[in-house]
């Protein structure tokens, strides 16, 4: 390990740095990466604003102060979700102008009582369509760990900026895998956490049919363990709180994906990190019980087609609501719009009943494991410029993603929560990620299993976080 939010905030709290200095180097670092393109939108004033309240606070009201986990360390919000105040999001847009900026939403008043200080925004696609961040508009995000690669998406500038070290952790959303893709893409830990359990309100804007989630990617199992804590639960509805239930994590019996089917080949070497993920924690006396492509074939194909579905609505309502003049929008956004218009209700029911089966069919095969280890991704970050939104194809589009990242949507349409993290390196020195998922309510369970495989130190990150001393 490399240092990370944990850290900085011990550092801060012990005296090795002021808040001040911490959000400093972060502004730093900012200027230093800007060519990885990871930030969209910079306020160095509200930043240096913020973490001078944590420093007065820290002096004044010592008690309070202690009280925030992550107190003084500097973050970024992503230019997708939210809201957060005094951070215009655009959404990777030439739609909006970056103007004004919304209230706090729940999440990001949380954010906030945790002790996050916030001092800009990081790169999302168009309206969060793609698994890479290269909106039209720029800037185009790229891989700290290879420049020529993508970092990911939807959430790729948040995870360029932790991976890079520009902050140690950040706020990220996922739809359709947008905090786990990027996060496998960039080397770091990502979770997408059961349906319902952080806030979405007041306005639910961020709802999406309830597919989206929104937390961080990390640097260490760690930093999402009590970022988790600290954001989740009593969220207020739409749905039932699904309070993490205390979990026996003794014999486990961990389902065993290694194959992701003739249409969607999952290369050898990341095949062969989640075979050795598997060997690693039968060794501590898990059971491991081989599943089949054939088992999740067809969750996989309903997944995609009731992600598009939903996403397609979603965007054509949200243009006509708020009068906006599409034909500024990159085309591939256009034709998700036209998508969204013609499909008519009878189709968009059929897709939502659909999505309830996946989720039945996963707690089926949860009633035989208690968690499945699978791919993440099928290759390496693919080069930039792979998942191009000059076009009109939609289902090409949809198609490329699927291939690779094919089991990234299953999570978001069953409501299951699913981890990210990196288990090795290939021969290019990038990250070899696993998923892990887990039934509703179980992060305890994923989070203690990936803190298992990560205690193995198969991959270190190659930036420090900026501001820890060294």
């Amino acid at each position: 390990m490399r240092g990370d939010a944990t850290d900085l905030a011990a550092a801060i709290s012990h005296g090795k740095l002021s808040a001040g200095e911490a959000m400093q180097a972060s502004l730093a670092a900012a200027v230093l990466q800007e060519p990885l393109g990871a930030i969209a939108y910079l306020d160095a004033a509200m930043g240096l604003a913020s973490a001078d309240d944590r420093d007065l606070e820290r002096r004044s009201a010592p008690d309070r102060f202690a009280a925030r986990p992550f107190a003084g360390v500097p973050t970024l919000a992503k230019d997708l979700g939210g809201p957060f105040a005094g951070l215009p999001v655009i959404a990777g847009s030439r739609l909006f102008e970056r103007k004004g900026g919304e209230a706090d939403s729940d999440l990001a008043a949380r954010f906030r009582d945790a002790g996050f200080c916030f001092f800009g925004l990081t790169t999302s696609p168009e309206f969060g369509l793609s698994l890479a961040s290269e909106p039209a508009i720029g800037p185009v995000c790229r891989n700290p760990l290879d420049p020529a690669r993508t970092a990911g998406g939807s959430s790729g500038g948040a995870a360029a900026a932790v991976a890079a070290g520009i902050v140690a952790i950040a706020h990220a959303t996922d739809a359709g895998g947008s905090i786990r893709v990027p996060a496998a893409c960039c080397g770091l830990v990502g979770m997408k956490p059961t349906r319902g359990a952080i806030p979405g309100g007041p306005s639910f804007g961020n709802h999406l049919a309830g597919i989206a989630s929104e937390l961080a990617v990390c640097r260490s199992v760690r930093d999402t363990v009590l970022i988790f804590d600290e954001l989740s639960g009593k969220s207020r509805g739409p749905f039932a709180d699904p309070s993490p239930v205390d979990i026996d994590n003794g014999r486990l019996r961990i389902g065993l994906l290694d194959d992701t089917g003739a249409a969607y080949p999952t290369k050898g070497d990341r095949l062969t990190a989640v075979e050795d993920a598997a060997r690693a924690l039968e060794s501590d006396g898990h059971e491991i019980v081989p599943l089949s492509w054939a088992e999740f074939e067809w969750s996989v194909a309903a997944s995609g087609r009731a992600f598009a579905d939903i996403v397609s609505v979603n965007l054509a309502a949200l243009l006509k609501a708020a009068a906006l003049d599409e034909s500024r929008a990159e085309p591939l956004t256009q034709a998700f719009a036209a998508r969204g218009r013609a499909l008519s209700a009878t189709m968009l029911w059929n897709t939502m009943s659909e999505a309830v089966l996946v989720s039945g069919k996963l707690w089926a095969l949860l009633d035989r494991v208690d968690c499945i280890l699978m791919p993440m991704l099928c290759s390496a970050p693919l080069a930039i410029g792979s998942f191009p939104s000059d076009h009109a194809d939609t289902d090409l589009h949809l198609e490329r993603m699927t291939a690779f990242a094919p089991l990234a949507c299953l999570a978001n349409i069953s409501g299951f929560p699913a981890l990210t993290l990196p288990f090795g390196q290939d021969e290019h020195a990038m990250p070899l990620p696993v998923q892990i998922m887990a039934p509703m309510g179980h992060e305890p369970r994923l989070l203690s299993l990936a803190g298992r495989l990560e205690a193995e130190g198969r991959w270190q990150h190659r930036f420090p976080a900026a501001g820890l001393p060294s």
